[in-house]
C-alpha cells in the first residue's frame, strides 16, 4: 500500500497510529492489541528524541554498532530497544548487554551465546524466533521446521524469555497475497503456542503491509519509513 508520509514528525506518528487503529477495527481486534516498533536504523539520536517526546517508546535497530551507540547516547530516556537485524556471532555480547528484545534468533549457536552473555543484573532478554517464510537465500531466519527445536532451546535458557515469532516476508503488492503469507505465520505461531502457551508476540508487518499483517494476527508492526521518512 503506497502511503504519503507527512513532513511533521507528530503528523507521521499520528498517521501511523491511525493506520494501526483502523486496521485493528477492520479486523475486529481491540484497540491497543498491536504495538508500534519505530525502526530507527540510520536515523540520528535527535529523531528518536523527537518521537519519544511524542510518546513513542519502543525502537528497533538493524546494526549492532549503530544501535549500541544510540542506546548509550539516549540513556536519559525511558526507551525499549529491539535488535531486529541479522546476528553475527562476534556481536552477541553487545546485543546481550544492551538490548531489551532480540527479534532475529535463527540458530542454536546464537541462543547459547546470548544466554551465556546476558548480564546477571539485567532481566531476561525477550526473544523472538525469526522465520524465513519464503525460503529466501539472502534473508536470515530459520525454516518453519526448525522453530520447535529452537523454541525449546530458548525456553531452557535462564537468561532468555521466549516471546514468539518474527518474519520479514518477500514484498507483495497484492493484499490477498500479503494476507496469505501472514496467515501462514499465524499458523506457525499457534503451533508454537501449543507447547509454549506463554508466547504472546507476532512481529510482522511494515510500512507497506501492516494492514494485512494486523488482519492476520500481528501483535507488533515494525515501521520506519512512515515515521522517519525515506532513509539516505
Amino acid at each position: 500500500m503506497n502511503q504519503i508520509v507527512p513532513e511533521d514528525p507528530r503528523e507521521r506518528l499520528e498517521h501511523t497510529r491511525q493506520r494501526i487503529a483502523e486496521a485493528c477495527r477492520a479486523a475486529g481486534r481491540p484497540e491497543g492489541s498491536v504495538r508500534l516498533l519505530a525502526v530507527s536504523k540510520r536515523k540520528p539520536d535527535s529523531a528518536v528524541r523527537e518521537l519519544h517526546a511524542l510518546g513513542q517508546r519502543a525502537y528497533g535497530e538493524n546494526y549492532v554498532d549503530e544501535g549500541v551507540e544510540k542506546i548509550e547516547a539516549l540513556t536519559d530516556l525511558d526507551l525499549e530497544w529491539h535488535y531486529i537485524g541479522p546476528i553475527q556471532s562476534n556481536k552477541t555480547k553487545h546485543i546481550a548487554a544492551h538490548f531489551d528484545w532480540v527479534e532475529s534468533i535463527d540458530r542454536a549457536k546464537i541462543v547459547r551465546r546470548l544466554d551465556e552473555q546476558r548480564p546477571d543484573d539485567l532481566p531476561p532478554l525477550n526473544v523472538l524466533i525469526q522465520v524465513n517464510l519464503d525460503g529466501e537465500s539472502q534473508k536470515a531466519g530459520c525454516t518453519p521446521d526448525e522453530i520447535a527445536e529452537l523454541a525449546d532451546r530458548v525456553a531452557g535458557c535462564e537468561h532468555l524469555k521466549l516471546r514468539g515469532l518474527m518474519a520479514i516476508p518477500a514484498p507483495r503488492e497484492d493484499e490477498t497475497e500479503q494476507r496469505a503469507v501472514f496467515a501462514k505465520l499465524r499458523g506457525l505461531f499457534e503451533q508454537l503456542r501449543q507447547k509454549h502457551p506463554a508466547v504472546d508476540t507476532i512481529s510482522a508487518g511494515m510500512t507497506a503491509d501492516l494492514e494485512a499483517a494486523i488482519a492476520e494476527g500481528s501483535t507488533m508492526v515494525r515501521v520506519g519509513t512512515a515515521l522517519f521518512g525515506p532513509r539516505d
